[in-house]
């Protein structure tokens, strides 16, 4: 694979990228609306322990909990296969999502990785072992360069003999901030990809979806001994209903104390929140 050169255009894009995240941050020094504290809170999480920022597109409006937190990095774990998606498509590491990848009977953390499947079945159930034989095709160089492209946290891929750990224990690193200044680019289509990969590659980040809405989404869990456990829910929401219409780039992250009662409140919360916004409908 050879190393990618930066053209003009992905230049562009990467400082774009750098004003949105100044913006963010600008925003991200007011005191935090309690609306979002709140949210969190009523799924049980404590605001001082966790973050969540949300950023609508069309006004640039920011809502956010724990604004110091929100600028400090965090390993992406699964939430990186959002870039990483994108990334193998473009640069045809993949043929596209429905790419099947053959299990090789090895017994893994989780039952739904153990069989046959696709590149969209790998994204949608966080399979590791598949986007682990996916960076290797990739390799180090490109990597590094299209996170860095996409202003994607530190864009740190390590040496290459960490090709396929780098996302789970370092040292890519990334924040709240940094995740929805990427996150809004990706919703309006200026990352400096072409339009094939975008026409493959969002729609299998859909989460769920209702009358008017779309939400796209990913989860992260970083659980290495020895270090905090560090649960996420980012992605966005399209909406062109409802009490506040927009599109709206989401970061959530949180310590995970206890992750057998956490794991379910990262997306919960992002929910919550958006629905106390009225961005979605409220929760029955």
């Amino acid at each position: 694979m050879q190393r990618l050169i930066a053209r003009p255009s992905h230049i562009a894009a990467g400082l774009l990228m750098v004003a949105v995240a100044a913006v963010l941050g600008a925003c991200m020094s007011m005191a935090p609306p309690p609306e979002l504290s709140a949210s969190v809170a009523a799924e049980g999480i404590d605001p001082a322990t966790s973050t969540l920022v949300i950023y609508r597109l069309e006004d640039e409006r920011t809502w956010i909990s724990n604004p110091s937190r929100a600028a400090e990095r965090f390993s992406p774990a699964s939430t990186s296969k959002i870039p990483h998606t994108l990334i193998a498509i473009e640069t045809g590491a993949v043929t596209g999502p429905d790419e099947m990848f053959k299990w090789d009977g090895q017994k893994r953390f989780m039952d739904n990785w153990n069989e046959d499947q696709t590149f969209a079945d790998a994204f949608r159930r966080s399979t590791v072992w598949i986007f682990q034989t996916v960076t290797p095709r990739i390799g180090p160089a490109a990597l590094h360069d299209w996170l860095q492209q996409f202003n994607y946290g530190n864009a740190d891929v390590g040496p290459a003999d960490n090709v396929t750990q780098y996302w789970l224990t370092g040292p890519l690193a990334i924040s709240a901030e940094e995740q929805v200044a990427f996150l809004s680019y990706l919703a309006r289509r200026t990352l400096p990809l072409s339009a094939r990969t975008y026409d493959l590659a969002v729609p299998v980040m859909v989460a769920e979806s209702g009358e008017g809405w779309t939400l796209y989404g990913k989860t992260g869990w970083h659980s290495v001994d020895g270090e905090p456990e560090i649960g996420w829910y980012v992605g966005w929401l399209e909406q062109t209903g409802g009490e506040a219409p927009g599109t709206y780039a989401f970061a959530f992250n949180l310590d995970m104390a206890d992750p057998d009662s956490d794991l379910p409140k990262r997306k919960a919360v992002v929910l919550r929140a958006l629905s106390d916004l009225g961005a979605l409908p409220a929760a029955n």
